[in-house]
């Protein structure tokens, strides 16, 4: 019996009447409405899970081997403690513990697998989840943790299973990948494997894995330079200046060391039968009667960064070197080459981070992963991953949080990368500069074409008319050679952001404290809201496979850079053979731009296929006028135009 049948079984078994009031978004029943419904749970998810069963088995998206497939992947970005999250009895309020009843208000891996066919229905083939692993608790942000600060990357987290069915995150997961590929869905996971919770089970099982300080020593504040409180090394200018010379030459041999004063911060770790756990927290004793314990990590790069220690993680010992028992850049992410030696790996820890992937791909069949916190793993491991991962699915993909778009991360054995394109699809200059750069050469990596990630303020927050930027970035995406990546609430028009890691004024931090971040507290979309994007998501998706071969082209010679006489106006082109797709933008989002929308040539004639009827209309080659609305973006088809020679 499959898992996801058996869980179907589970469900009717335990139909029973529930007391309370269960609603559930209309989006979630059948992706028509709006309005909440009032159902009972185990009727409602047994006859969504069988809806998916006995639904057509729909084709897994391909590519060349090696998780090249990732170049043709539409991607959903979703959070399931926060995506799946709903307030179901209408109390205006959202539970943190289950109900009385034993159903859960916030995100569970049950709804998540009800979302999919919602997900589904706007055409994504890939589904990407923000960790989903053991959250630790000791220092934690906010109400519920980060998913980032990983108590054990083997178990899932406790909290995205339904108490009411007594089953667990792993059971439910193993149905969610087998819901997800019968709807013709890859998933991709996303991992922290650099760092782990200060509350870490390794850290009472393997103490030798983690660095260890005195429990005297406190935590530096925020904006201190204290160098008796612990936080990021101190350097002074001199060596600052040295070091930073010497990585940016690609020297790392005798890398300047912290103080001595911050190394002595720093202790041997204890036995493991010397580690306990005292509320909450590890704390072991040294043989002389020291009492140590886990330091929070911090940024790894640059060693002047200002940041006050990260109260959730600390950092994995990869090496062990007597020389080298601390936590700075040259021990997490520049090693020295002294202490980068195969005889100085910490070689059980170095099994058990290898392992990690292939225990998900074997236990339950992911098709990839996003490495987040890869270019700090040691360089023989990374590879090690990548191959053992492929031993396993020749097809495995892998991602990499990486805002570059370099022939590096390709060289690593990465699929695709973040990319920078999120930071430049809201400057119109910005955008301007990336589009001239992807018609100049090929890029070497796929990246994702998104206006908003998990860190970054959201697209419907953005430049003051959030909405019309939203549906202004959807032809945009779509028409650049990048993966279209959608993060989760975007379709709904969220404000709110998950996080405020990139891209954040210290006005808008001072805004969004963890307690009201959904990255760490509780929170739910708003499913009713009218004024949504949904079927401009599904529209943009579906002229995205229309066009496929055209708009993924890393080729050159398919862009042409168009002008316009009012630089408020975005002209540019793809052509491959015979077919051309026009792009016409204001990007302006508060006011109407007129001009005209230079490409060069005779008068051809082009079909609308956004932001105008589709019926016929003709450039007159350098003098098309065109009127638009704030954020308002034309594109039109065309055959056998004329635009050889048009670029600036």
């Amino acid at each position: 019996m499959s898992a996801l049948q058996e869980l179907i079984q589970i469900l009717r078994r335990r139909h029973h009447p529930v007391a309370m009031p269960y609603l559930v978004p209309g989006l979630w029943a059948d992706a028509k409405t709006l309005t909440p419904q009032a159902v009972n749970p185990y009727e409602f998810y047994s006859r969504r899970l069988q809806d998916i069963l006995d639904s057509s088995p729909q084709p897994l998206v391909q590519g060349e081997t090696g998780g090249e497939w990732s170049r043709r992947a539409l991607v959903y970005n979703l959070f399931p403690r926060v995506s799946a999250a709903f307030d179901h009895a209408g109390e205006g309020r959202l539970r943190i513990e289950p109900r009385p009843d034993g159903w859960r208000d916030t995100g569970t891996l049950l709804k998540t697998i009800t979302l999919l066919p919602y997900i589904r229905s706007m055409g994504f083939n890939t589904v990407h989840l923000l960790p989903i692993t053991a959250v630790g608790q000791d220092g934690k942000k906010g109400t519920l943790g980060s998913p980032y600060a990983i108590r054990n990357p083997y178990l899932l987290d406790d909290n995205l299973a339904e108490p009411a069915l007594d089953v667990s995150a792993e059971q439910l997961f193993a149905a969610f990948v087998e819901a997800a590929h019968h709807l013709g869905m890859r998933v991709v996971m996303e991992f922290v494997l650099r760092t782990g919770s200060k509350d870490a089970d390794w850290v009472g099982e393997h103490p030798e894995w983690f660095y260890w300080i005195r429990e005297d020593v406190p935590d530096r504040a925020a904006g201190s330079r204290d160098p008796l409180a612990y936080g990021s090394p101190i350097f002074d200018p001199g060596t600052l200046g040295h070091l930073k010379a010497k990585v940016a030459a690609g020297d790392f041999h005798d890398l300047p060391a912290p103080p001595e004063t911050y190394r002595a911060m720093f202790t041997e770790p204890p036995r493991p039968e010397h580690v306990t756990m005292e509320n909450g927290r590890w704390v072991g004793t040294l043989d002389d009667g020291t009492r140590v314990r886990i330091p929070g990590a911090f940024a790894d790069w640059p060693p002047d960064d200002t940041q006050p220690p990260w109260t959730d993680v600390t950092y994995l010992r990869m090496y062990d070197h007597p020389d080298f028992n601390y936590i700075a850049y040259n021990t997490l992410r520049m090693y020295d080459e002294r202490l980068a030696r195969p005889e100085n790996a910490n070689a059980p820890l170095w099994d058990a981070v290898a392992g990690v992937i292939p225990y998900y791909q074997q236990r339950f069949g992911i098709d990839g992963v996003m490495l987040d916190m890869g270019h700090a793993l040691p360089m023989p491991l990374k590879r090690r991953m990548v191959e053992e991962a492929r031993r396993i699915d020749p097809d495995f993909a892998f991602w990499e949080e990486n805002f570059a778009i370099s022939r590096e991360s390709r060289r690593e054995g990465y699929n695709a990368v973040v990319g920078y394109m999120v930071f430049d699809l809201h400057r119109p200059e910005g955008l301007r500069g990336f589009l001239k750069y992807l018609s100049e050469e090929p890029v070497p990596i796929p990246f994702f074409a998104t206006p908003e990630n998990h860190n970054t303020p959201r697209a419907a927050a953005r430049n003051g008319n959030g909405r019309v930027y939203s549906y202004y970035t959807l032809p945009l995406c779509i028409a650049v050679q990048g993966i279209p990546f959608v993060h989760s609430g975007f379709e709904l028009g969220e404000t709110q952001p998950i996080n405020t890691g990139l891209d954040f004024t210290p006005e808008m931090l001072a805004q969004y404290p963890a307690e009201k971040l959904p990255l760490f507290s509780e929170y739910a979309f708003d499913w009713t809201r009218e004024d949504n994007l949904i079927e401009g998501v599904r529209y943009a998706l579906e002229l995205r496979r229309r066009y496929e071969d055209l708009l993924t082209a890393n080729d050159p010679d398919t862009w042409h850079i168009g002008s316009s006489n009012n630089p408020h106006i975005l002209v540019f082109a793809r052509q491959n053979g015979k077919k051309a797709l026009c792009f016409i933008a204001n990007t302006d989002m508060h006011s109407h731009q007129r001009g005209q929308a230079i490409f060069g040539g005779q008068q051809f004639p082009a079909h609308g296929l956004w932001g105008t009827p589709d019926t016929l209309a003709v450039f007159h080659g350098l003098n098309m006028p065109v009127e638009l609305s704030p954020g308002y973006v034309l594109v039109l088809e065309g055959s056998e135009l004329p635009l050889n020679g048009c670029q600036d």
